[in-house]
């Protein structure tokens, strides 16, 4: 059985500049993807790939086996998709803007109450069912935008930022819809909000200047940063190729100011080694930390050195 979502060397060009370089991806049902990147990375144009907004310039992209180029229609019933201000007819009751919108995907007529039925269900709404739009909390209204992504029960939902401005409350109670979801359909979530991915997600992708710098299983990513991890600083820079030959080192990530990170197998403890290169060579010690790395070092780590982009 194919992905849900298959990309392969997709790119995007705006005149000369590559907005979106080269990446692939496969997204399979099941799955919640958590999509990364600072502004200007290329996520929102890859998102607006995805959702068959905007024309790759080169690459193929199939949804739920079908290309987006070659049958664009058929690739967009499978897609669900919440922008990150939700699109909303506020002078519209719930049901109202609900059973719009499944006449917008094509549900037949006949479908069309069960389907309101269960979407509202799933999305906490049936209680608010009758009510104005307008007259909504945030929370709620994010709610509704949730289901009208969902209205047609697709293949794939794409939510960009879907809990900026939210209470905790309402934060959780969207966190929890997004998992079940990815229960059952493909679930790609656009956020800023690190702890959200280590919530919510089973994969991770980091896109920095257009490519895709990490790609790896949530499970995997935690595996690694929760790696041991030493922060020196010295008087001097220090020689980072004496330093990696180190048994049990991994990385070294270089700071401002001769501040080093040190990551490590928990194993195999560097810091005596360490101290005596830096005594020895005369660099200067001032300070040796063990640290503990998290999501967001690892976010920094590969959006801000570009040595680290393959």
């Amino acid at each position: 059985m194919s992905a849900l979502i298959e990309v392969d060397q997709l790119s995007r060009y705006f005149g000369k500049t590559a907005a979106v370089n080269n990446i692939s991806f496969n997204l399979e049902k099941g799955e919640v993807l958590g999509f990364l990147g600072i502004n200007g990375a290329g996520k929102t144009t890859t998102m607006q790939m995805l959702s068959g907004c905007l024309e790759p310039s080169k690459g193929t992209l199939k949804i739920a086996g079908f290309d987006m180029l070659t049958a664009p229609l058929l690739a967009k019933r499978q897609i669900g998709y919440l922008p990150d201000t939700p699109p909303l007819y506020k002078d519209q009751t719930v049901t109202e803007f609900l059973t719009y919108c499944a006449q917008l995907h094509a549900v037949p007529k006949q479908n069309i109450t069960a389907a309101l039925d269960n979407t509202l269900e799933r999305c906490g709404l049936t209680k608010v069912a009758t009510r104005l739009i307008n007259n909504l909390s945030k929370g709620f209204q994010q709610r509704v935008g949730i289901a009208q992504a969902i209205i047609h029960n697709p293949s794939i939902i794409i939510l960009d930022e879907p809990t900026v401005g939210l209470d905790p409350i309402q934060i959780k109670e969207i966190r929890c819809l997004i998992k079940e979801l990815g229960q059952d359909h493909g679930v790609i979530l656009s956020t800023h909000i690190l702890s959200e991915v280590e919530e919510t997600c089973t994969q991770v992708q980091i896109i920095h200047k257009g490519q895709l710098v990490v790609k790896e299983s949530l499970l995997n990513l935690a595996q690694l940063y929760k790696q041991n991890c030493l922060m020196i600083k010295t008087n001097q820079p220090v020689n980072l190729d004496l330093l990696s030959n180190i048994p049990g080192v991994y990385d070294i990530v270089t700071m401002p100011e001769h501040i080093y990170h040190i990551e490590y197998d928990p194993n195999l403890d560097p810091s005596q080694t360490v101290t005596e290169i830096i005594i020895s060579h005369g660099w200067g010690l001032q300070e040796m930390t063990p640290v503990k790395t998290t999501l967001e070092d690892w976010f920094v780590k590969y959006t801000s050195n570009p040595d680290l982009i393959q």
